[in-house]
């Protein structure tokens, strides 16, 4: 999901460095990671003010037939983050501030299926909380989709990045990454196919047998929804019925 940045707050979601925007929570996870990229990184201040959340707009008759159907089908594909992982979605991603955790296939960044969402977010308990339906923005030259029914303006742009997670004595280390740039300018000046190598390369990490999983996150269109019932509208950015752990909000590093 992507929420406001708050300088660099919550890298959305996802901030994964985490940019927060600020205002959409949960995409947080996401844009705050492309925010970042942009500007500088700075690691989600746990704590930090942002705005009370605020209701979507009500869903078209299309939408709330997207909405029927995936509240419907995808728990019963993805009801648990083992679940997910068998399917081939990859945990890349901190517990944003919206208490969600995100799990990414990248086969599907062009989300041409409502059974197969680019991303599939869980809280600290293993429960499906929602997804990302996306298009690549070299897909949709003509400005925002109206994919799935789903009016354009809905749609938000987040720009190329690299992702990865960490191997480490202690653990498994998410919320990682990279500009696009940074990485380009290091690898012959291509970000395509990222690598554990070219991350060395671009000072991201001293050794690269740390890296068990890098992807890029390309240039997309991206609309967030709640699969967990939302007064707020299932596209808010926030949910009032999904409650954070304590941890929630670490946001990216980039």
């Amino acid at each position: 999901m992507i929420v406001p940045f708050a300088p660099p707050a919550r890298a959305t979601k996802k901030a994964r460095v985490r940019r927060e925007p600020i205002g959409m929570a949960r995409r947080s996870s996401v844009l705050a990671a492309a925010l970042v990229c942009a500007l500088a990184t700075v690691p989600f201040a746990a704590g930090a003010q942002t705005a009370a959340p605020t209701a979507a707009p009500a869903p078209s008759a299309a939408e709330s037939a997207f909405l029927a159907r995936i509240m419907t089908d995808l728990p019963k594909r993805y009801p648990t983050p083992q679940a997910a992982e068998s399917a081939g979605y990859v945990r890349y991603s901190n517990e944003d501030r919206t208490g969600a955790i995100s799990y990414v296939d990248t086969a599907y960044w062009d989300t041409t299926d409502p059974d197969h969402p680019a991303q599939l977010w869980y809280d600290v308990h293993g429960r499906l909380l929602g997804a990302d339906f996306s298009v690549p923005q070299a897909e949709s030259a003509g400005g925002a989709p109206s994919r799935f029914g789903i009016a354009p303006s809905r749609w938000i742009t987040i720009g190329a990045h690299v992702h990865y997670v960490l191997r480490t004595p202690n653990g498994m280390v998410y919320g990682k990454a990279v500009g696009a740039k940074r990485y380009a300018a290091a690898n012959g000046g291509s970000f395509a196919s990222p690598t554990a190598a070219g991350l060395v390369s671009a000072g991201a990490v001293p050794d690269a047998s740390q890296v068990a999983f890098v992807f890029l996150y390309p240039a997309i269109y991206d609309v967030a929804v709640w699969v967990v019932p939302n007064p707020l509208g299932q596209f808010a950015d926030a949910n009032p019925n999904v409650k954070p752990s304590p941890h929630a909000g670490k946001g990216e590093e980039m």
